[in-house]
């Protein structure tokens, strides 16, 4: 697996954004039995300011977010609760996988208001936004309990607490 980091924000260098994508993708990828060795994932580590920019300009919502993703192909299950097409490699072999921002700013402020550390809540995002590459989503109410319960599933495999229990 190649997770070829770009960070705009030098906050996310400290963070050790880097290492926690590749551990969060790999972690994807090693639960659901993905071959990941010709896959390819692309991370943005930016801040606020950048990231409403995006969200603006790909979601038509003119704020900030926490992560957002962008499949390179459309993988979503037909059905509600179904599990997603695998990814396919390409002709050459190799599966780009699509891209993932995450915004310093927010992530800080969430696992500040949550009682997480930086680390936790950041391989979370990472894992919701590879997810998200890989066609799971949580538009649906059955797609939304798969995609959850992948997340909780993945981050305990971690030693990360459930991100969806209020009282953690």
């Amino acid at each position: 697996m190649s997770i070829d980091v770009s960070i705009e924000d030098g906050r996310w260098e400290a963070a050790g954004l880097e290492a926690l994508a590749e551990r969060a993708c790999a972690a994807v990828f090693d639960h659901l039995a993905l071959d990941g060795e010709d896959v390819d994932v692309s991370v943005l580590g930016c801040d606020d300011a950048r990231i409403m920019i995006l969200n603006a300009d790909f979601r038509q919502k003119d704020k900030a977010t926490n992560v957002l993703s962008w499949p390179s192909a459309e993988r979503a299950a037909a059905g509600a609760g179904e599990m997603p097409a695998k990814p396919e490699p390409d002709a050459f072999g190799e599966c780009e996988l699509g891209d993932i921002a995450i915004s310093y700013d927010t992530c800080v402020r969430e696992a500040n208001e949550a009682g997480k550390s930086l680390a936790d809540h950041a391989t979370h995002l990472l894992v919701h936004g590879t997810l998200h590459l890989l066609g799971f989503d949580h538009e649906r109410d059955l797609d939304a309990t798969l995609m959850e319960g992948m997340e909780t599933e993945i981050l305990g495999k971690m030693g990360i607490a459930d991100p969806y229990r209020e009282d953690v």
